[in-house]
């Protein structure tokens, strides 16, 4: 299993997650740790390359927020995600 991590910076706009996306592409994972993502509202987004993108929220300040980002076949295998607090999430 191909395990990533990626300071994201911020993921707040459709443009930012679609440069996610495109630099995702360009490397072999199964899934990638997202952190700092400082999205207000929680994000679960499916794509036609059947990968999974859970975003979870920022505190009130803008700072922090975690995600994942799961590729075929392991996105199968998530059946729930929390953000337990802006720098925490858990997938089952």
């Amino acid at each position: 299993m191909a395990t990533c991590t990626f300071n994201a910076r911020t993921l707040a706009s459709e443009a930012c997650i679609e440069d996610l996306m495109m630099q995702a592409r360009k490397i072999k994972y199964d899934i990638i740790g997202l952190t700092k993502t400082k999205r207000h509202c929680p994000l679960h987004a499916t794509f036609e390359t059947d990968e999974e993108l859970f975003l979870g929220t920022c505190d009130s300040t803008g700072v922090g927020g975690v995600g994942v980002l799961a590729n075929m076949p392991l996105v199968m295998n998530i059946d729930w995600y929390e953000s337990l607090t802006t720098p925490i999430a858990v997938c089952d």
